[in-house]
């Protein structure tokens, strides 16, 4: 029989809610900070042919490891599994930072040393993201814990404006490496402040890894991951690369979606997208990253080109989309918490976001900052309803047990959404910039249907020239938004069927492998939480 470890002290969730917001700062931020200093990292190592794997290989680490470190949670303890998370991003930050210093052999391998390690960190970084939301669910019951997501949604705004700037002063003031070694004394505080303070039920008990079924999950992400980044971009669509990658994802998933009905302990529960809720809460949260992350990409290029901001102003200037983010998310936590009812938010989230893109399909020449920033607000308000709001349903439809389950399976299929969703408008944007007036301007690589011009030429560009290339420009960005609206309807309507299923005053699932003594402890309200 298993038995619980005894909590000696229950853990100051405010305390702890400090070293989570680290961590999740840390997991966020990374990748902004390390795009801001990406061409410092190619004039010094060259390889420009193969820099977009720096954000391709930490992307692919974060996307797979997710719905691994989930469950490894929920079978061994989210505090041990979180801080080995936490070691391995800082280690990975660790060897980024180090990479061509000749430490690990020639300096002409720090391109690959650099990728290589890139994937370490995203292997951290995925353990990070899901970490967070679980143990919150650990310490805090659903009726409680919007409140507390609402902060962490705050800190995921934050860190989207802070990246670029903190990236373009790392850039202009200090070596590039420093985008990494900025992450250990951080990581240093949020360890040691979670060491010492963060104390979750332990249960000891007999578990089985499905090993297998991560090895399949991990390969088809994989290959889902690369036919999004490489698809129209390294190969075209119709290419046997592409054409492959998406076999080989098709035949993993079906091979582990086999496995994870024969196993006794999944790494992904299929039975979990039997409840209602959870499965229309996971493709809401594919199409919320889809639109989000698809669509908002294109915003710094339409202010940099067409608005003429520098890299630094241009995370100034989505201020006032993260000002909606973020004061919606507190709003909207403090409001779950006082009434227990959840239901209305992301149908109003769908139906604000939708309206937003339809705005930003109206960006174009003579489209002042005032008028962006209004449409950028609108957008924000929208994500606010949703971000947070989507995790506390998937988390409130499953049990206890199943916590890190749910909340890696959330994250990753926003995750997965957003790679689909970068893949498919930067094809919208590149086809209608190759049949605008100024289709010439912009050549095509690798034979996909991408295109792209050097900002240093364009800004070369004078009188009607100048004016063409631009109105090219932001009508195709004006028409990424357009696309991303017909997405974004789907999430309103969507949310209309979900059942408002009251939320839990308190954890009152036992954790896995919990005895049939301890359940009844919990029943009482006895067993730690």
């Amino acid at each position: 029989m298993s038995q619980p470890t005894p909590v000696t002290a229950k853990p100051n969730v405010r305390v702890v809610l400090f070293g989570l917001m680290i961590a999740m700062m840390l997991a966020m931020l990374d990748n902004m900070i390390v795009s801001t200093a990406l061409p410092r990292i190619v004039f010094e190592f060259g390889g420009a042919d193969h820099f977009t794997w720096v954000v391709t290989a930490y992307v692919l680490g974060t996307t797979v490891s997710t719905p691994i470190w989930g469950k490894l949670g929920d079978l061994y303890g989210r505090k041990a599994v979180f801080l080995t998370a936490v070691v391995v991003f800082l280690v990975g930050s660790a060897l980024c930072g180090m990479s061509g210093s000749g430490v690990f052999g020639g300096t002409d391998s720090g391109m690959i040393e650099l990728i290589a390690f890139r994937a370490v960190q995203g292997l951290g970084a995925g353990g990070l993201m899901v970490g967070v939301m679980a143990i919150i669910g650990d310490l805090v019951p659903p009726r409680e814990r919007g409140r507390y997501q609402g902060m962490i949604a705050g800190i995921m705004a934050i860190a989207m404006v802070a990246g670029p700037l903190v990236g373009g002063f790392i850039t202009d003031n200090l070596s590039w490496r420093w985008a990494f070694y900025v992450n250990l004394p951080l990581g240093g505080v949020a360890l040691l402040v979670l060491a010492t303070t963060m104390h979750l039920p332990k249960y000891r008990t007999e578990h089985k890894i499905d090993w297998l079924g991560a090895a399949l999950l991990s390969v088809g992400i994989t290959a889902i991951v690369l036919v999004t980044t490489w698809g129209g971009n390294e190969y075209a669509w119709a290419s046997p690369q592409i054409l492959g990658l998406a076999v080989l994802a098709a035949l993993a998933l079906a091979a582990f979606a086999v496995v994870e009905r024969r196993v006794p302990e999944p790494i992904l529960p299929l039975g979990l997208f039997t409840n209602r809720n959870f499965a229309l809460i996971s493709v809401i949260g594919f199409l919320l990253g889809f639109a989000m992350f698809g669509a908002m990409n294109f915003l710094p290029l339409y202010q940099q080109t067409v608005q003429g901001a520098s890299a630094t102003n241009s995370g100034l200037l989505l201020l006032p989309l993260m000002f909606g983010m973020l004061v919606v998310s507190l709003v909207v936590g403090r409001t779950i918490t006082k009434t227990g009812r959840y239901r209305a938010f992301p149908i109003i989230g769908g139906v604000v976001m939708a309206l937003g893109m339809g705005l930003l399909s109206l960006l174009d020449l003579d489209t002042s900052k005032a008028q962006s920033s209004l449409y950028m607000v609108v957008l924000g308000v929208g994500m606010g309803f949703l971000m947070q709001t989507s995790m506390l349903i998937a988390q409130n439809s499953v049990e206890q047990k199943d916590l890190g389950a749910a909340s890696g399976a959330a994250t990753f299929f926003r995750s997965i959404g957003g790679s689909f969703g970068v893949s498919l408008f930067g094809a919208v944007f590149a086809n209608r910039l190759a049949d605008s007036p100024a289709g010439p301007a912009f050549a095509t690589k690798g034979g996909g249907e991408g295109g792209a011009m050097d900002l240093e030429k364009l800004k070369e560009l004078t009188g009607p020239a100048r004016e063409l290339v631009l109105g090219a420009l932001s009508d195709a960005i004006s028409h990424v938004f357009l696309w991303a609206v017909f997405f974004t309807v789907a999430v309103p309507v969507l949310a209309w069927f979900i059942k408002e299923v009251p939320l839990r005053a308190t954890n009152d699932a036992p954790p896995a492998g919990a005895t049939p003594e301890d359940e009844a402890e919990v029943a009482l309200g006895k067993a730690p939480v």
